[in-house]
């Protein structure tokens, strides 16, 4: 059983590992960046933004498409039920960790010949399927399942505390709540306006 020295070390490290995902150098554009810029210039034009991303990437975007509507934006999921069809101005905000999925690619590619915008996360910005469907791409620099595996001594190994694309995924997270933050400031809501469009049905 974990002490709760041993759980707050794991914690710190794992954090530390978060963290250290944004204070890479890249030549790429921030992230944080790129995806204010184009989630506020949607809200300019009134456009519907649509979220997707396969396994725990989409559920990070789920997330963050509940915080785009307590903003007061027409956020949506795709497949689900309400989701209206996009259109010329839209917005899709799509994940492919790792470079590209077929289902990625094929729902990226509907949006751009419906002539929505489509702003791809992925930590292989250079190379992948779904990045040729991109008009704006937000590099988050995170160990993906497409890198996860380092080779030592003919066996396969990760000196990682994090799985997988779990730290991609964790990134995710975080760059969303920053997104949040500085989107209320550009789009003028107060926190009060954003607590007010939380469901009550609960």
């Amino acid at each position: 059983m974990a002490s709760s020295t041993e759980s707050s070390v794991l914690a710190s490290d794992i954090c530390k590992e978060i963290s250290s995902v944004f204070s890479k150098s890249t030549s790429n554009p921030a992230a944080l960046d790129v995806m204010v810029e184009e989630i506020a210039a949607a809200a300019t034009r009134k456009s519907r933004i649509f979220v997707y991303g396969v396994g725990r990437e989409g559920l990070m975007l789920k997330a963050l498409c509940m915080r785009l509507f307590h903003l007061g934006l027409s956020a949506h999921c795709v497949f689900d039920m309400t989701t209206p069809p996009a259109s010329a101005s839209d917005l899709l905000i799509a994940s492919a960790g790792p470079g590209g999925f077929s289902t990625v690619d094929a729902i990226c590619g509907v949006a751009r010949s419906s002539g929505a915008r489509v702003l791809l996360l992925t930590a292989q910005p250079h190379s992948g399927s779904s990045v040729e469907f991109a008009t704006s791409v937000a590099y988050i620099p995170a160990q993906t399942m497409a890198d996860d595996q380092a080779v030592a001594g003919g066996e396969e190994s990760s000196s990682a505390l994090l799985p997988m694309g779990s730290l991609y995924e964790a990134a995710m997270f975080v760059l969303f709540e920053m997104v949040v933050y500085k989107l209320g400031q550009v789009l003028g809501q107060s926190p009060e306006a954003v607590r007010a469009r939380h469901t009550n049905l609960e």
